[in-house]
């Protein structure tokens, strides 16, 4: 399998990223279109979610990724393995998502997951961390009650932000007591996921339900 190379960072506030997207037709992408859907933000290359596709079924999967080349090579990838049930968008998500959610039937969106996000370490760079409070909003309006959102990073200070800009929303509420989630309660860990672990480093993770 060849190996895509592309740009590690890429900034979303810049002028080639400020147009929406249009919303994709879902009775074409999805053989199932009325199955629950479960939407990645940042989606990278998108193995998480094709091996999430590949063993829930009876679940459609979207990819939101910003680097136009991985989703090129991730749809190729679904067309090869011929899944129905997963399909990857380029998109700026902070400026197309609420287009693209806007055209779901109510209800769909049931799970959204927000995995090592780029940090964005500088302070004056915060704006562009993908976790700000519109698109908290946009998911606050379009997942269904109960719906759940889980957030991952091996970065403390951008979990804790992710979680801080949940928290902040009120149809949000953190699951459990404890300030972080020891294991992942998905079945698929992300590569990142994987790499962070084998090095021994700390994942930080938590889930919010929508009330």
């Amino acid at each position: 399998m060849s190996v895509v190379r592309v740009r590690q960072h890429v900034n979303p506030l810049s002028k080639k990223f400020q147009t929406p997207v249009d919303p994709p037709e879902w009775e074409k992408i999805y053989s199932q279109s009325n199955q629950p859907l479960h939407l990645d933000i940042g989606c990278a290359r998108g193995r998480f979610l094709l091996k999430m596709a590949e063993v829930e079924k009876d679940w459609n999967f979207l990819g939101l990724e910003i680097r136009e080349t991985l989703v090129i090579e991730a749809n190729r990838l679904v067309k090869e393995l011929n899944l129905s049930n997963l399909h990857y968008l380029f998109c700026n998500v902070n400026n197309s998502l609420q287009p693209i959610l806007s055209t779901l039937q109510p209800g769909i969106l049931q799970r959204v997951s927000i995995q090592f996000p780029d940090p964005w370490f500088k302070t004056r760079h915060a704006k562009r961390r993908v976790v700000q409070p519109e698109l908290v909003t946009e998911l606050a309006n379009y997942l269904a009650v109960s719906g759940v959102v889980f957030l991952q990073s091996d970065q403390e200070f951008i979990a804790m932000e992710m979680c801080d800009r949940f928290h902040e929303n009120s149809a949000f509420a953190k699951v459990g007591t404890e300030k972080w989630l020891a294991e992942n309660p998905l079945t698929i860990p992300t590569e990142r996921e994987i790499a962070t672990q084998n090095k021994g480093e700390p994942v930080y993770r938590a889930i919010f339900i929508k009330t």
